[in-house]
């Protein structure tokens, strides 16, 4: 099917010509025949790198050619960026939308495609954003993430929603790995377009002693060295090829780096050049690390590292130069990065509780679908790793000849329901009992037939609950919610933990910094740091010290969840009061990625607690407004006044302060060519624009900074 025959606008189609495409693959000429620009519902469920996006595009441009709004959602703030930039430049206004949770963004409105993720869109939702009632195509990537323990529930909440806001709206699922494809089409009324054709050849087998054995061949590699890993990568590179290499932890990622790096030895002015930009923003060992790989072709990507280093080294793979990338499973959860040959050494991860388990075959699959790169490779080869020969025949019954597991709802869960039955009735969703249960009749956990009495009696629990707690009131079948109910859905955060902080903060008389970020690292919302035995020593003895400025009482049996929470107050507590990022880093056994993901879900708890707090505890909401502003920043109280002006971060904030700078005053009085000094003179004159109003007027709070400027 030729892409100039289809009803797309003319520049579209001239450029995917540019790019060699002008024909649809079969699966996507499928989607065509299926109904894809006469507004019928699709799932694709194709396997990567079949053109999944390329379908979803073509739909987009066509229903904004006929007056229509599109949502793309997606599961990561990474692959938002990814699709932002994608889509971009192609005729149409692209939006995109990840941040504050408490933010109506109306002006996004103006945008012909909005890229969000799916709790992002919760909000917008929760806070009654008004364009989302124009949407009329709705795109959701990775739709099997509805069967995501955390974050399932919402995706599939979201979507139950905007089916219910706009009900003539398109909807376009995408995903590569469903084992039961046909019912989540039918929760979706939609056409199920289903292929396992890929434009480049996938060649699955296990990896043993000196050959890979696929189905019906044996391929020789030649033996270098002791390690089977090491061999299958620079096989590969010997070719011509570069590989993806999946292993259990970090800790694994980091010493396959190294060893890869060692074996490849490569060395040219690019990849020194990408080294260099590592090493000169490095301030841990880790990045220095990573900088020594690179510079020989190799490199590592986890979830500690910076956002900075991640893209550099996404970058030089995309580019053809890192030839092998050794990862946790986080790289396969939807970042274009695909390789000639992936290695899936760790198929077993430890469990907690369960101790060493086998991964889903789901993850494997994501895994393994990143094997070939289009018009790059002739072929595509996923390889697990046996370590006997009836290890052979075991991977492929439990991996390559098997099935990926069932998608299944989560939203029958108490604890996922609380936050979505509130958010229901705040927004009007539902406003009787019986509409709750209503509503939820149209979910996928209903459609698959899963217990009513079950779904009920949990909606009964949640219902009790927030009664209690005061956040909904009911007269007779009428719900509705009190101001705190409201504030608490507005504010996006689980009403279990606006009631542990509301219950903390009503008995405080006084403000400690380490008691508020304590108690909130005791809530569900916040993701607390693992605890290794050589922590105890310290935990145990700040307890023996500062025990008094806890808010909350610690338990006779206070366990693991309790000194989980209070190591990741500590961290908190360290970046709050300026502590490098390299003592950070090494004190808590961390990296520069742990620090950023702990600051930015506790700087959102802290901005919650500043409503909640102007609602409870007025007394409180000067403080906590303080901590808000320096937890974001990394800063001590001394620096809120310079940290107002766009531009100015922690490092560039307490070089002023240190050079006796530490007011607005100070700054006037200083004048331009001494801060110059300090500064540079470029970032003089923006802050001395500021000062004179010639560009934009100091920030009242300093919010709208952006990310980067925060660690300037």
């Amino acid at each position: 099917m030729e892409i100039a025959e289809l009803p797309i606008p003319p520049d579209l189609a001239a450029g995917y010509a540019r790019r060699g495409i002008t024909e649809l693959y079969p699966p996507q000429a499928a989607c065509v025949e299926a109904g894809l620009f006469s507004g019928k519902n699709l799932l694709v469920a194709i396997p990567t790198a079949s053109g999944k996006t390329l379908v979803a595009e073509m739909a987009m441009h066509h229903q904004v050619g006929r007056g229509g709004k599109c949502l793309y959602i997606v599961p990561l703030r990474a692959l938002a960026s990814e699709k932002f930039e994608e889509f971009s430049g192609k005729g149409l206004r692209i939006g995109i939308a990840t941040g504050d949770f408490d933010r109506r963004d109306e002006y996004l409105g103006r945008n012909d495609i909005i890229v969000a993720t799916s709790e992002k869109v919760d909000s917008l939702l929760r806070n009654r954003t008004p364009w989302l009632a124009e949407i009329s195509l709705l795109v959701v990537d990775e739709v099997h993430l509805i069967d995501d323990p955390s974050r399932g529930a919402t995706l599939e909440m979201v979507i139950a929603k905007l089916r219910h806001k706009n009900p003539g709206m398109q909807i376009i699922a995408l995903s590569a790995t469903i084992g039961n494809p046909a019912d989540l089409a039918g929760w979706l009324d939609a056409e199920l377009i289903e292929s396992e054709w890929r434009p480049v050849d996938l060649r699955e087998g296990v990896f043993l002693e000196d050959g890979i054995r696929f189905a019906d061949s044996i391929r020789e590699v030649e033996r270098k060295s002791k390690y089977e890993d090491l061999d299958l990568v620079l096989d590969t590179v010997a070719e011509g090829g570069q590989c993806l290499v999946f292993v259990s932890s970090r800790k694994n990622a980091e010493a396959f780096a190294k060893r890869a790096a060692s074996g490849l030895k490569l060395a040219n002015p690019v990849l020194a050049g990408y080294a260099d930009k590592i090493r000169s923003s490095a301030s841990t060992d880790m990045g220095k690390t990573l900088a020594a790989c690179v510079a020989q072709g190799a490199a590592f990507h986890h979830a500690g590292l910076s956002r900075e280093e991640r893209r550099i080294v996404e970058q030089g793979f995309r580019e053809g130069q890192i030839k092998v990338i050794s990862s946790t499973p986080t790289l396969a959860a939807g970042l274009n990065l695909p390789a000639r040959r992936v290695i899936v050494r760790d198929y077993l991860r430890f469990n907690a509780g369960e101790g060493m388990m086998p991964i889903p075959v789901r993850e494997y699959r994501q895994m393994a679908g990143r094997a070939g790169r289009p018009r790059l490779d002739p072929y595509g080869e996923a390889v697990l790793i046996a370590k006997s020969e009836e290890m052979v025949d075991e991977l492929f019954d439990y991996y390559i000849e098997a099935m990926a597991e069932d998608v299944r709802s989560r939203c029958a869960e108490e604890a996922v329901l609380c936050t979505h039955v509130l958010s229901l009735i705040a927004t009007g969703f539902a406003r009787e009992t019986g509409e709750v249960l209503g509503f939820m009749d149209g979910t996928f956990y209903a459609y698959q037939g899963e217990s009513p009495r079950a779904l009920k009696r949990a909606v009964d629990r949640v219902l009790e609950f927030l009664r209690e707690a005061e956040m909904i009131t009911e007269v007779g079948e009428w719900l509705e919610t009190t101001e705190y109910g409201s504030l608490v859905s507005r504010l996006y955060i689980d009403p279990r933990s606006a009631e542990v902080i509301v219950n903390a903060m009503t008995h405080r008389k006084g403000y400690t910094d380490i008691g508020f970020l304590h108690l909130l690292c005791t809530t569900p919302d916040m993701p607390t740091l693992f605890v290794r035995k050589n922590d105890m020593y310290a935990l145990d003895r700040f307890l023996a010290d500062h025990r008094d400025e806890l808010w909350m009482e610690i338990p006779w049996d206070a366990g693991e969840e309790f000194d989980r929470s209070l190591k990741t107050a500590l961290l908190l507590a360290d970046w709050a009061d300026e502590v490098g990022e390299d003592v950070i880093c090494e004190r808590y056994g961390v990296g520069p990625g742990d620090v950023y993901g702990m600051v930015e879900s506790v700087a959102w708890l802290v901005h919650a607690s500043r409503h909640l707090a102007g609602l409870f505890s007025p007394h409180l909401a000067g403080p906590i407004e303080e901590m808000e502003l320096r937890t974001k920043h990394g800063i001590k109280k001394e620096l809120l006044p310079l940290i107002k002006l766009r531009g100015i971060g922690r490092v560039r904030a307490r070089r002023l302060f240190n050079n006796g700078i530490g007011s607005i005053e100070a700054l006037r009085e200083a004048g331009s060519e001494k801060v110059g000094k300090i500064l540079g003179q470029g970032i003089a004159a923006q802050i001395f624009d500021q000062l004179e109003g010639r560009r934009e007027e100091i920030a009242e709070s300093g919010e709208e900074q952006s990310t980067l400027s925060r660690f300037r």
